[in-house]
């Protein structure tokens, strides 16, 4: 019986920088654009013998990439070994592995272990398929003669194939031709094999009703959040903030990351068996918070791609750090007024989120107006003291936004880094300046690679028309709140739920 996860990807609306620090927070979207893990028996009987030293056989299918990689996985010790001419190695996907099977193995008592080593015997088919959305078809788009459009990227096949450069083909670094859009591809992937295999192997037991039982998932999450985040961490070789994990798989929150020190026994194992470390690692105290946050109702997230090529986030925060040690006293003085600033749009937010609930027909009456005019026009059409309110928090909103690009714009001026480029301001700008748009920015770290807006109604088609006018291409990214989640089949199938 297959077992089909899904993990979503994320936007990181607040707390570029700032979150890789406790205890600053961010808040982070996910999103529609989600990747796929399917786990299920690689034969139909068991292939070896019982024994102490027992091999798993392991097949990892990447459809898009072409990629087909065989290993064998010691029952013994985890340890796992390339089989054959394998064309790459997908380190994520082989801690991700090694991690929940320890996991189990820890967890378990001995007839469920018993248990475990038949179902392993026959062997892990492990296939990961990622939504189009992660990849940028821009440079395809424009080879086809097609319009920078939403309508274009949906001439795609789902799950489309990730071709790479002939001329390096033949190279084992060869990458591909189809860049990624910063939706956090490696942590989606990450936590989705995570949730299959701890789920196949009856760690944890997923609700397939998308964020509707989380009371009873969140033991089974935790677990699936702990073992995504060491991998994560380990195969990428630091210690990162972990909210694009956090994200995969709870959805859309506030939050403030762990102590990096938590992880300190996987990064630092050697002898020590890799069952002991993981139970430790899962009894370890994770200080990380996590608050519930998604955008208030009527609100959408777009994103776009100006085709302006990629940026670095790895340099980009090593350029900021080394400002900070240059020059401490300016940089905190920036970091402090650039907190306050994310505080204060999280506030707006949340009193919107508020009155939506309490007085749903004046905020669906208000948004329904503002989202037809410039920011300008929006008080004039509030007459009555609770309208008053919701614009009051709508443009406390924007005043927010533009301050944190403001002192997103100092930091990278200060540390020689183009968080917002010239050309993303003039966007930002035009963008913000159409009928109802609440706010627009660079989501994360920054940089080219995309612009973020959210949009009041029905007005995200306004922004889409410009957006494509000044060369900019619309995503087909939304913001969906829920995070991981159990699948009732292979998504290249029709069984998939409406949502996704």
């Amino acid at each position: 019986m297959a077992v089909v996860t899904s993990a979503p990807g994320k936007v990181l609306l607040t707390g570029g920088y700032l979150i890789l620090e406790r205890p600053n927070p961010g808040l982070v979207l996910s999103t529609n654009a989600r990747f796929y893990a399917i786990v299920k028996p690689l034969h139909e009987q068991t292939e070896a013998e019982s024994g102490s030293g027992e091999w798993v056989d392991v097949k990892l299918t990447s459809p898009q990439l072409s990629r087909e990689s065989l290993y064998k996985l010691s029952l013994e010790n985890f340890t796992i070994q390339s089989i054959g001419l394998s064309e790459s190695k997908n380190l994520f996907v082989e801690h991700a592995l090694q991690y929940s099977l320890a996991a189990a193995h820890g967890i378990f008592d001995k007839n469920k272990k018993d248990s475990l080593h038949r179902l392993l015997l026959q062997g892990l088919d492990i296939t990961v398929l990622g939504c189009n959305d992660f990849y940028s078809y821009r440079n395809q788009i424009e080879a086809r003669g097609l319009p920078l459009t939403p309508e274009s990227l949906l001439s795609f096949t789902p799950f489309a194939s990730i071709t790479f450069n002939a001329e390096e083909s033949s190279s084992e670094n060869c990458k591909p031709e189809v860049a990624k859009t910063g939706l956090g591809s490696s942590a989606a992937m990450t936590t989705a094999v995570v949730a299959a295999l701890l789920n196949y192997l009856g760690v944890v037991n997923l609700s397939s009703s998308r964020g509707q039982d989380k009371e009873n998932d969140s033991k089974d999450l935790d677990i699936v959040h702990v073992i995504a985040q060491t991998a994560h961490c380990i195969a990428q070789g630091k210690v990162g903030s972990g909210f694009d994990i956090s994200s995969a798989v709870y959805g859309s929150q506030r939050y403030v990351r762990f102590s990096p020190d938590v992880l300190t026994t996987a990064q630092t194992a050697v002898k020590e068996p890799l069952e002991e470390v993981i139970v430790g690692i899962l009894k370890g105290k994770w200080d990380h918070e996590r608050t519930e946050f998604s955008l208030p109702p009527l609100m959408n997230l777009l994103l776009g791609e100006p085709g302006a090529g990629g940026s670095s986030t790895p340099s980009m925060v090593g350029a900021v750090k080394k400002w900070q040690k240059s020059d401490p006293q300016k940089s905190q003085e920036t970091w402090n007024k650039l907190s306050e600033a994310n505080l204060d749009l999280k506030r707006q937010l949340n009193l919107l989120r508020k009155v939506a609930a309490e007085q749903w027909d004046v905020y669906k009456c208000i948004l329904s107006k503002c989202s037809m005019l410039g920011s300008k026009k929006w008080m004039e059409q509030a007459t009555e003291p609770n309208q008053q309110a919701i614009v009051k928090a709508l443009l406390g909103a924007r005043d927010a936004m533009l301050e944190i690009r403001n002192h997103m714009r100092q930091m990278g001026e200060a540390a020689g880094i183009p968080i917002e480029p010239k050309s993303q301001t003039e966007l930002l700008d035009r963008t913000m300046e159409l009928e109802g748009v609440l706010v627009a920015g660079v989501p994360g770290a920054g940089g080219f690679d995309a612009v973020f807006a959210i949009t009041l109604g029905d007005s995200s088609s306004h922004v889409i028309q410009s957006w494509t006018s000044l060369n900019v291409l619309a995503l087909l990214v939304r913001e969906d709140p829920n995070g991981v989640a159990l699948e009732c089949g292979d998504p290249r199938s029709k069984c998939m739920a409406p949502s996704v």
